[in-house]
């Protein structure tokens, strides 16, 4: 049984054009259909249920519109955390094998440098956008990249025409700031070249512009475009313009339990939940009745910026299909929107005194502030697990409040995908390139691509889900591995074996039926010790053929990002204060020597006056 590719669908070729028929008797051979254009629309830290179609509060209509015009996966996953996921959607590799085993930030020293763990995209895989362009396509690429920052690992090196891109996890969403807990300085870049942001600027807005700007520019060629759309919304700093945080005031005092059971019967009355679904309790979330009236205020203003930072993103969707709308453009181009992973848990300012006495000093915290700018806003594990319900789980965790997410695909002009419906069949990120290979007609690569052997794909085709003439993508007997900082899950049909390492779980392994209760709230492991055991030797030889590595003792992926942030920017920032301690040293001498020379003068005096 092999690991490394689960092999991928035949694939759709266009058919070539016939040579005309030299009788003038015999009809003219019409020309294949246009290529479609094609718009990934990549959300950062979104949950299972925060998009209104599958059964947010949260207005996202011009989404719910994409949603109504194509189809809603229910059960589709991606990494538990940002850059594992887009080396996968940008190669149908698994993340190990296209060297993002652990991302930079989380990675622990023991790990760096290590086979699969060159914490940026390796040069053994070749992006969708690499392929597209050998197929006639002109690629571009806006927003958060965050697979390598050197020249030879930015989007241009690595199949994009054309690229505004930001190699870090996130930044500041009004300003040229990078989040100060973690970088020095926002690394954005245009073309691989070091590039500065507009003023003013809002991330979900400029990241349009940019895009809709290299779309315009390269109309004449006559090719199609691919397009992906990467924001910065919803990654921590949570920041939303003044009149979309006042738009939901008051909507989230009841606290985090409340909206959980809201959100559990909005994903069922939307159809992407079945009506007996079951859900657990999260743990990590404290009792919303005991906290105090300040810390009330604090996380429901932090979750009504989280909201208002969602609709707008929205909205800047709306804008770009309008464009293509007015264009011409839109019933010929497949959309896909898609979040990165589950929502973000972790808030600087309850990690502890140093942590939160850093974002106090630089940014301004106060609760009138939330989600403005200056400051670091962040919603928490309480309303994390709102977003993922009815989900166990967030980001980084490998249960399903982290791994499952959102997906919409639509090609409003094509039978393609059949719309209106909700695809309930699993589905992997690793599935998105020989998909979209397969519906723009381009040959996927098959280990070769270029001359030079490449990682081949894991993923599948799903045009088969996406038309409706299949149930089923990934055969219930091929087992599919996942593992990342330590949290790890081998998918084995409606089955799913799954490990989460301290904070997030008890480092043992627990197996679910997450068709029947993706909740994962029954665990089967004593009642089904068979299967169990099976699991765990697949997932043991998965680990062993991708070249998984043991995490280190007491190793946790909120407190690595931290210990690495400590040691990349200490000593920058201990440099950048050395002209400060320069001349405050050069104070100092100077009143030693002041004060030096009026005791000799006093001394001298004294002698010459003779007094003792």
């Amino acid at each position: 049984m092999s690991f490394r590719s689960a092999g991928v669908g035949a694939v759709r070729r266009r058919a070539p054009l016939a040579l005309l028929a030299l009788s003038t008797a015999s009809p003219a051979v019409a020309a294949p259909p246009a290529k479609p254009n094609i718009v990934i629309l990549l959300a950062d830290d979104w949950g299972f249920s925060d998009v209104g179609a599958y059964g947010s509060e949260i207005r996202t209509p011009h989404l719910d519109a994409l949603a109504a015009a194509g189809v809603r996966f229910s059960n589709f996953h991606v990494a538990g955390s940002c850059s594992p996921t887009r080396a996968m959607l940008q190669t149908g590799v698994i993340s190990h094998r296209a060297g993002l085993g652990n991302m930079p930030e989380t990675i622990p020293p023991a790990h760096r440098g290590k086979p699969g763990y060159d914490t940026h995209l390796n040069n053994r895989v070749v992006t969708l956008a690499d392929q597209l362009r050998a197929g006639g396509y002109r690629t571009y690429l806006t927003g958060k990249w965050h697979l390598g920052h050197t020249p030879d690992t930015l989007p241009t090196a690595r199949g994009y025409d054309r690229a505004f891109a930001l190699s870090q996890s996130g930044a500041d969403n009004f300003e040229e700031k990078p989040n100060l807990l973690l970088y020095q300085k926002a690394d954005w870049s245009e073309d691989g070249k070091p590039a500065h942001l507009p003023k003013p600027y809002y991330s979900s807005t400029f990241v349009v512009d940019r895009m809709i700007r290299y779309i315009d520019d390269g109309r004449a060629s006559g090719k199609p475009f691919f397009a992906s759309i990467n924001f910065l919304a919803n990654h921590i700093p949570v920041q939303a313009s003044d009149a979309d945080i006042a738009a939901y005031a008051g909507r989230y005092t009841s606290g985090w339990t409340a909206l959980r059971d809201q959100r559990r019967t909005g994903a069922i009355s939307k159809g992407v939940m079945s009506a007996d679904v079951r859900m657990v309790t999260m743990k990590s979330t404290a009792d919303w009745a005991k906290l105090s009236s300040e810390e009330k205020a604090q996380r429901s203003g932090a979750m009504t910026a989280y909201a208002a930072m969602a609709t707008a993103m929205d909205r800047e969707v709306g804008r770009l299909v309008a464009h293509l709308k007015a264009s011409g453009d839109y019933e010929n181009t497949i959309f896909v929107f898609l979040s990165d992973n589950g929502a973000e848990a972790t808030d600087p300012m309850a990690m502890g005194r140093m942590a939160s006495a850093n974002a106090r000093y630089f940014y301004d915290q106060s609760i009138a502030q939330q989600g403005r700018p200056g400051s670091l806003t962040a919603i928490g594990a309480g309303f994390a697990s709102a977003a993922a319900s009815p989900l166990r789980g967030y980001k980084f965790t490998a249960s399903e409040g982290g791994l499952r997410v959102p997906l919409i695909m639509a090609w409003p002009g094509h039978s393609a995908i059949k719309s209106g419906r909700v695809v309930p069949g699993f589905a992997h990120v690793t599935d998105m390139a020989p998909t979209l290979l397969s519906l723009a007609g381009v040959p996927a690569q098959r280990g070769e691509f270029g001359g030079r052997a490449v990682e081949p794909m894991a993923g599948r085709d799903l045009a088969g889900l996406l038309n409706g003439s299949q149930t089923v993508a990934h055969p219930a007997d091929v087992p599919f591995g996942y593992e990342l900082s330590g949290n790890a899950v081998l998918f084995k049909g409606d089955y799913k074996l799954v490990k989460n390492l301290p904070p997030y779980g008890d480092g043992g392994w627990h197996l679910f039926d997450i068709v029947s209760d993706p909740g994962e709230t029954l665990d089967l492991s004593r009642a089904q010790p068979d299967r169990f055991a099976t699991m765990q030797a697949d997932y043991a030889a998965f680990a062993k053929a991708n070249g998984v590595l043991p995490m280190p003792e007491g190793y946790s992926a909120p407190q690595q990002i931290f210990e690495n942030a400590r040691e990349t920017l200490l000593i920058p920032r201990l440099l950048s204060l050395w002209p400060l301690a320069m001349a405050l040293g050069g104070v100092i001498g100077g009143l030693i020597w002041w004060r030096r020379r009026r005791q000799a003068g006093a001394t001298v005096g004294k002698s010459l006056s003779g007094v003792d």
